[in-house]
């Protein structure tokens, strides 16, 4: 089975500089920001109920992400995502620890309601989503990407939606065919927030995928590989975490579409 090239979703988003409206965690808004100026989109951190809806209508994507959720925040995130589901644009769910509270798990269930494109999270946060496995413990997975395969895909095909597992080996899937993205840096995991500004990326992919299945596999992939190379890139030369976040930052802008049709390590398969 063979996706569109990756490089073309990059260049299309370079050329392009969609407008991505996150409605994210206090802890994420700066580096979220940072990270889709790098990767040449155009960021957006509006999250008050009285505006949130409105000015999705203008955006090319949304990213929700319930982190630091509170009343206010849960407000606005209904409203945006039922004027994305509306007007069909594409929209990125991240579960941030949904399985740590009723709370969290509520509102994810209002929020699934309105169709989003992907749900981005870590394994623990994919297996509590479908409702088939222990929450977990908070925002740190405690089950690897493997446990994680057979929710996705049933979470996938219930859903309608991509579904975008985070781990060593991350995975993709549509509930018919899967994505394996290696590579990545160990340094990743001990950078707060990376997780948040990979969801507001693959909205920001999605913004220029366009409507057919394969073309949202492939973008939602690109997004995911261009995560992995940057952070290999970075790690070359970081010392730790403290130098390891621009290096990251600087190796994301250095991207290219052709970095990405010919140094990406994807493998795809038939979901079982």
């Amino acid at each position: 089975m063979t996706l569109p090239t990756p490089g073309r979703y990059l260049d299309a988003l370079q050329q392009r500089t969609p407008l991505v409206h996150c409605i994210t965690n206090y802890v994420a808004m700066n580096s979220s920001a940072n990270i889709l100026l790098a990767v040449g989109a155009s960021p957006a951190m509006l999250h008050a109920r009285e505006e949130a809806g409105e000015f999705t209508a203008l955006a090319g994507a949304l990213s929700i992400n319930i982190g630091t959720v509170s009343a206010d925040f849960a407000h606005g995130m209904r409203a945006a995502v039922r004027v994305a589901h509306e007007r069909g644009t594409p929209w990125v769910l991240d579960p941030v620890a949904v399985g740590a509270t009723g709370y969290r798990r509520r509102l994810c269930a209002e929020l699934l309601a309105h169709a989003p494109t992907l749900i981005r999270g870590n394994a623990s946060e994919i297996l509590c989503l479908n409702g088939i496995a222990n929450p977990g413990r908070g925002v740190d997975s405690t089950a690897s990407t493997d446990q994680a395969r057979d929710a996705a895909v049933e979470l996938a095909r219930r859903q309608g939606c991509l579904v975008g597992v985070s781990g060593e080996v991350d995975l993709i899937t549509d509930g018919e065919r899967m994505v394996h993205i290696s590579g990545g840096h160990a340094l990743m995991p001990r950078i707060t927030t990376l997780g948040c500004g990979l969801s507001a990326t693959a909205a920001a992919f999605l913004a220029v995928a366009g409507e057919s299945p394969s073309g949202r596999l492939a973008a939602t992939a690109a997004a995911f590989g261009g995560f992995a190379l940057a952070g290999e890139r970075a790690g070359t030369t970081a010392a730790g975490p403290g130098s390891f976040t621009p290096a990251f930052l600087d190796a994301l802008y250095q991207l290219t579409p052709n970095d990405l049709d010919t140094h990406l390590a994807l493998e795809t398969r038939d979901a079982l």
